[in-house]
Parts: C-alpha cells; sequence; structure tokens
C-alpha cells in the first residue's frame, strides 16, 4: 500500500522541473543513432507494413520470357502497316490464332498476321500489334487493317519487367503491392527485410477507466491507448498493458511487464501516455530511474504541443513517456514517434524513386518524404522563438489556386482539434511565426 501524497509532499515535488530539454533536432538526432532491427526472412504472404528490403534481390529469370501482346487484336509486321488508314486500309492474310497458354510454333512472314489476345506471345517475325477495333474481317481469311502502327507498339518487351541476373529490386526498397507483384511474377516467395518494431503501450492516470466503463465524477475513459494503437499498428506489431494508477510501485510494474512485451519476446519500443510532466503525481521518470539500467535521453523538448516528453534507454528499449492530453500525445507521435518506427524498421535505408533513374535517399525524420499539401495559411500564427510549434489546421479548398490552410484552435486535451484538422503546419524555432498568405506545407495525418 501507498499512502495518498499530502498536500506538502506534493508541493515538494512540484518544486521539480524539465529536465534535459532539448531542441527537436537533438532529439532526433539521438533518435537517429539507434540503429535499426535486425533483418528476418519473411515470406509475401506475411508481410505487413511495408516492410524495407534488407539486401538487393536479383532477377533470377528473365521477364516477359519473350514478347507478348499488350492488347487484344493482330501481331503483324509495322512495316506491312506503313501509311494504312480507314481510307487506305491494308489487307492481310490471318494465318492462325494465337492461344494465351502456348507460344506459336510458326513464323509470320510479310504480308500475313495472327490473330492474339491480351498476354499471348508474339510469333517470330511479328513486330507490333494492332488493335482489334482497328481491323475489319473482310473475309476468306483476309483481314482488312485500318491504320498504322510502329514496330514495337502494345508489346511487352523480353525482359520489360526483369533480366535473368541483374538487380531486381534495391537494397532498401519499400515492399508495396506492385514490388511484391513482381517477385511473385518471378517464383521468389521469401525475401529478407528489416523486422517490424514490437511495441508496447500503457496508459497511466486515476482519472482513466477503459473505454467501456462508465466514468464516475472526476475520471474520463482512456483515449490514449486505443487511439495510439491505431496509429501505430500500420509500423508496428502492438500490445497493449492496461492502466496502473499514479503509484510508483503498480507503475512501475506496468513498466516491468511493458518492456518485457508478449510471448517471451521484449518489446522494441514502449510508449507510456501520461506521467511525465513535472507536476504531483507525474511519476513517470521516477519510474524509470527506479529500474536501474535506465539512461533519460530527455525529459521535455522544445515542442509544442508535445514538451513533457520523456525519453529513456531501458536495456536495449527505448520508453517514450508521452504527454497524457490526447492532442499532444497524438503530434508527438505524428511528428516524431512514428518515424522513430519507420526508422527502426529500415525506412532510413529507403530510396525515393523520381524518375529517370533518379534516387534520393533521406531519413524517416526528413519531412519532404511525408505525405504533404501546400497550401495558402488564412491568418497570422504566433510562435515562440526557440521552440518547434505544430499547428493543428484544415484544409479549404478555393475555386483557383491553391487551398487555404486554416489554424484549428483549442486546447491539447480536445478531441475535437483533431478531429476537425487534416493536417499540421511546421512553425521552425527560428522564427516568432507566420503571416496570412504564406505558403505552407501542410503535413497531412495518415487516413
Amino acid at each position: 500500500f501507498e499512502p495518498p501524497l499530502s498536500p506538502c509532499s506534493g508541493a515538494t515535488r512540484m518544486q521539480k522541473d524539465f529536465l534535459h530539454v532539448l531542441p527537436v533536432e537533438e532529439v532526433i538526432s539521438r533518435l537517429l543513432d539507434v540503429s535499426p532491427l535486425p533483418q528476418e526472412s519473411k515470406r509475401l504472404d506475411k508481410l505487413s507494413g511495408g516492410p524495407i528490403l534488407a539486401e538487393t534481390i536479383m532477377a533470377t529469370e528473365t521477364l516477359p520470357p519473350a514478347n507478348r501482346s499488350g492488347m487484344d487484336g493482330y501481331a503483324v509486321q509495322a512495316s506491312d502497316l506503313f501509311g494504312a488508314s480507314e481510307a487506305n486500309p491494308v489487307w492481310l492474310d490471318c494465318v492462325g490464332e494465337i492461344a494465351i497458354d502456348r507460344p506459336p510454333n510458326f513464323t509470320l512472314q510479310s504480308g500475313q498476321c495472327a490473330a492474339i489476345v491480351t498476354g499471348g506471345y508474339l510469333p517470330e517475325g511479328a513486330d507490333a500489334v494492332i488493335m482489334v477495333e482497328h481491323t475489319k474481317p473482310f473475309g476468306a481469311g483476309v483481314i482488312e487493317m485500318r491504320r498504322s502502327v510502329a514496330p514495337g507498339e502494345y508489346v511487352m518487351q523480353k525482359g520489360d519487367d526483369a533480366q535473368e541476373g541483374t538487380p531486381l529490386l534495391e537494397r532498401g526498397t519499400k515492399l508495396r503491392a506492385q514490388e511484391i507483384g513482381l517477385l511473385a511474377a518471378l517464383g521468389i516467395t521469401e525475401v529478407p527485410v528489416i523486422s517490424r518494431p514490437r511495441v508496447s503501450i500503457l496508459s497511466t492516470g486515476d482519472e482513466l477507466v477503459s473505454p467501456e466503463q462508465t466514468p464516475r465524477p472526476g475520471q474520463i475513459r482512456d483515449v490514449n491507448t486505443l487511439a495510439l494503437s491505431a496509429m501505430l499498428r500500420p509500423v508496428a506489431d502492438v500490445s497493449t498493458f492496461g492502466i496502473p494508477p499514479d503509484r510508483l510501485g503498480p507503475l512501475t510494474a506496468s513498466l516491468k511487464a511493458a518492456l518485457a512485451g508478449e510471448n517471451g519476446l521484449s518489446a522494441d519500443v514502449v510508449f507510456l501516455s501520461g506521467g511525465s510532466s513535472i507536476g504531483v503525481r507525474d511519476l513517470t521518470l521516477e519510474a524509470l530511474q527506479s529500474l536501474g539500467d535506465t539512461e533519460i535521453l530527455c525529459h521535455g523538448v522544445a515542442l509544442s504541443p508535445g514538451k513533457p516528453l520523456i525519453l529513456a534507454r531501458c536495456g536495449q528499449t527505448l520508453v517514450w513517456g508521452l504527454p497524457g492530453q490526447v492532442a499532444s500525445a497524438q503530434v508527438v507521435m505524428h511528428v516524431l514517434g512514428v518515424p522513430f518506427l519507420r526508422h527502426l524498421a529500415g525506412h532510413s535505408l529507403m530510396a525515393q524513386f523520381f524518375g529517370q533513374g533518379n534516387f534520393r535517399y533521406g531519413h524517416a525524420f526528413d519531412q519532404t518524404f511525408w505525405p504533404s499539401r501546400q497550401a495558402i495559411l488564412s491568418r497570422n500564427i504566433a510562435s515562440r522563438q526557440g521552440r518547434e510549434d505544430y499547428i493543428r489546421v484544415r484544409l479549404e479548398h478555393q475555386a483557383n489556386g491553391l487551398p487555404r490552410a486554416v489554424p484549428v484552435p483549442g486546447l491539447s486535451g480536445l478531441l475535437r482539434t483533431l478531429l476537425d484538422s487534416e493536417g499540421l503546419v511546421r512553425i521552425s524555432a527560428r522564427i516568432e511565426g507566420l503571416e496570412a498568405g504564406t505558403p505552407v506545407d501542410v503535413l497531412l495525418f495518415e487516413s
């Protein structure tokens, strides 16, 4: 049993202050010092969340293995249709129909064509396909061709998707449905990927009850456990560990359980919401220090909302002491927490393709890689220099030009400010606000 704190002891505890308050850039630097997780081999049917390839995959086959038709129509020699049009058609002899499930066993000669379906293999001698819509049977096996085609038109060339023995997907590639489809087409069913983070979540607070309970006066339902779990499941495997009260013993016990994780697999990251500030019942820091093998990386970050952030390394696990206010917790997770999990999962190895063979590399905290929308700020926004502010905004679309980014005011304990917002506008710690009419990048909340 731990007796409640007396007013005097509370007054004494309120004298403590934030420790190790860091700029956001320094917090990100320390988070990037944490190495990504090790690699593991995973079957394609077990992949989730867009994992990152840990090694370059080489093509085991050439794909397509031969020239294939991209349309229903006729395989032809393009030179036979030079100058063809509806007013000046060309007639070719149809010498066969090409089945989808086996290659043709004949060679196409000049003056001939062969009926072909999408995906069928072109016969030797053919170098183009004319769409069936531009043809008409003329009778006696003759087909009227009503337009010209260029060599290679509507043809999937041999090796367009993959050349045997060459790199297929580079290390650092995010495995989306597109990449998984390519691997499947080559019969590659297991790949080395960066492991998916294991995350534990718990909330703390005497005032909290589970969502299925009816709160008594002075109590509120726990929002953060479910909301933060929903944010993290696309990028991590999430387990939850209940609501310990604001007493050091139970909080420490719950924290130990969260660190241990589930099924004998310790957590890579623990997110504990509430108790991270400097009030009488803010015991997260003390609970962490009581564990022994703990290094406090920061207590307080120059970020609004979200200043009462604790980062601590407990053995091999990074523990986050998040603010309990719902908007603050979600903004911190959007700006720092989710990018950190992406970093652990190898996204800092990821290359973004910009066309013409150009790639750009950036770490998971690089906001230029994040989903965003350019907009025009609707009104002046003040900010405190030295603190990085994230303003919740909604987008008002205009008939002409960029949408307006309209700030959504409200305290960080209100859920409505998140529901009415579509994203965040960052105000750098180096300036004292933004003026109306300023072009801004709205960092979009992921749906």
